[in-house]
């Protein structure tokens, strides 16, 4: 067994003081990602800051027209939020699609955005929605949050506090799962923002990104009939056991075809 300190701070400040003072400390949020990645020795922290004693970093409340969901914040509570399920209900509907029971009752809505796993579905919900990402330190736009495959734009000992989603007109998310890890073969997050139509697309590719061609068609007509000819191009997409590029691609035209259709 791997050989780490196991700190449980009470506060964000404590936490942040922490992982300030040891360059290979981790924080610990739900533990799905990290724990395995223990287990298979990809990863040797030399201590593990658990966030779950921390309470300012859970719960969900809402704040005029956005909802700000706490950093610790379980994927079951989210898809079972009254608030959220009234305001968001895509979101609500992603949340509830996450893994299986264990998972959705264990992992946590900062600890998937701060992993940004290729195929995980809260990033395409923060890209889609035009969210803002509360840290310790700072407030990050969901356009300069996610910068590759597992990276982010947090610094050294800077924690997810939360995540502030703007309540949409309407919004839609669809995903093809892999039947194993349920994890999103490609996932595709649709939502009419005041900022205007926002498409965001999880598992195709290294990291999340936006589909700003197709943001383009539907600005013009938003219905499922202006993507009628869309031939999403597959230059950039994975390739893998699963699927090509090509398999991808097609992917993505068909789920933004459907969660524009459930908004048509």
């Amino acid at each position: 067994m791997l050989n780490f300190e196991y700190l449980r701070p009470s506060t964000v400040t404590e936490a942040g003081a922490m992982l300030g003072k040891m360059s290979e400390a981790r924080p610990l949020a739900g533990g799905m990602t990290l724990i395995p990645a223990m287990k298979l020795r990809l990863a040797a922290p030399t201590a593990l800051v658990d966030l779950a004693g921390v309470p300012e970093l859970n719960g969900i409340k809402v704040d005029g027209k956005t909802v700000i969901v706490g950093a610790m914040t379980k994927h079951a509570d989210v898809a079972a939020s009254a608030d959220v399920r009234r305001l968001i209900p895509a979101l609500a509907d992603l949340a509830g699609g996450i893994g299986d029971a264990q998972v959705r009752n264990k992992g946590t809505l900062g600890g998937s955005i701060a992993n940004n796993d290729p195929a995980a579905c809260y990033p395409a919900a923060v890209l889609a929605l035009g969210a803002t990402v509360t840290t310790n330190r700072r407030k990050i736009a969901a356009d300069s949050f996610f910068t590759g495959m597992f990276e982010t734009a947090l610094e050294p000992g800077e924690i997810v506090t939360g995540v502030t989603f703007p309540v949409p007109a309407a919004a839609a998310y669809e995903k093809f799962r892999s039947p194993a890890s349920r994890y999103a073969l490609v996932g595709v997050f649709v939502a009419k923002t005041t900022g205007g139509v926002r498409v965001a697309v999880t598992g195709a590719a290294t990291c999340v990104f936006r589909a700003s061609a197709i943001e383009s068609i539907l600005a013009e007509k938003f219905s499922a009939e202006a993507l009628a000819s869309l031939r999403f191009p597959a230059d950039g997409l994975n390739s893998d056991l699963h699927g090509d590029a090509q398999y991808r691609a097609q992917l993505v035209g068909v789920l933004t075809k459907r969660a524009v259709a459930k908004l048509s």
